[in-house]
């Protein structure tokens, strides 16, 4: 029974059937409930189901953007299985399965667990969209070699990922003495909000330095605790909303945002509404990503 005495199928915004179906889809929403190599506060694995729960109460029309991006169709896919032999195998299989999902012509919406679900998918991407570069917004450079014996820690993840492509990162605040010298010697492009706020356009400069095709990365400790507390590794002085929308909204109308990610939300680690923001920030990026849809 279907009819409207009950409550629409789980998935991404509560979609009917019609704007929701895998094959009419334009974006897919892809939860990955994996956080085996978190090494502070747990619980990132929780964070896809709690954005998908939340995402079911907003409103699907965008008042700041002027239309109702679901109307592209927005599949849920059901969570990815971890695989629990080494964090390497894990973006091995996130790889795979993002990769078929472009190859299906799909804008893929990656839902963490921890920051090292952005490997595979960005790899993936990387492949099929030659000169693609990463919008990475994170508390953290995220540009160790190893971390606890790993070089696919949640510490390493931007340093796997400048192997493949290049990387932009703003909210920087919290960074190890290594990874300073690497970014001074290599003259990475990673800003903390103070240098962000203090460039005379930001935002425009920010978009200068990426590449047309442009993978977000979003840990969601990039943005300040009094708006994103549930987090594993909270850092004051983050970036907020109205800043983050401005920069996305700019590299949007700039570039072409191709895919993109949201990671180490720790639900139980804050209030409710960090997930609603998630929700919405997800949305938000769909919207961007893919534009008004056809009348």
């Amino acid at each position: 029974m279907t009819d409207n005495r009950f409550y629409p199928p789980y998935g991404f915004l509560a979609l009917p059937p019609e704007q929701s179906q895998y094959e009419s889809s334009r974006a897919v929403v892809l939860p990955i409930p994996y956080d085996a190599t978190v090494s502070a506060r747990a619980g990132a694995r929780e964070a896809p189901r709690a954005i998908i729960e939340a995402s079911e109460d907003l409103e699907p029309y965008d008042l700041d953007l002027g239309y109702d991006a679901s109307l592209h169709g927005i599949h849920t896919l059901p969570g990815v299985a971890p695989h629990s032999g080494s964090p390497e195998a894990m973006a091995e299989r996130i790889e795979s399965i993002v990769a078929e999902l472009l190859d299906d012509g799909k804008f893929v919406v990656s839902l963490g667990g921890e920051h090292t679900v952005s490997v595979g998918a960005v790899r993936a991407h990387a492949r099929r969209f030659p000169g693609l570069s990463v919008l990475s917004i994170d508390a953290h450079a995220d540009l160790r070699d190893e971390y606890l014996d790993s070089p696919y820690n949640h510490a390493c993840v931007m340093r796997r990922i400048i192997e493949t492509c290049p990387v932009v990162q703003v909210g920087m605040r919290s960074v190890s003495i290594d990874q300073v010298n690497l970014i001074r010697e290599q003259s990475l492009p990673f800003f903390t909000p103070k240098a962000y706020r203090e460039m005379s356009d930001g935002p425009h400069e920010l978009a200068r330095l990426l590449t047309p095709a442009v993978y977000v990365s979003f840990d969601l400790d990039g943005l300040d605790p009094s708006e994103m507390a549930a987090v594993g590794t909270p850092e004051p002085g983050g970036l907020f909303w109205n800043e983050v929308v401005e920069l996305l909204t700019v590299v949007s109308q700039d570039k072409r945002i191709v895919g993109c990610d949201l990671t180490e939300l720790a639900p139980d680690l804050g209030p409710p509404a960090c997930a609603h923001l998630a929700a919405k920030l997800a949305y938000r990026l769909i919207g961007l990503a893919l534009g008004k849809p056809p009348a």
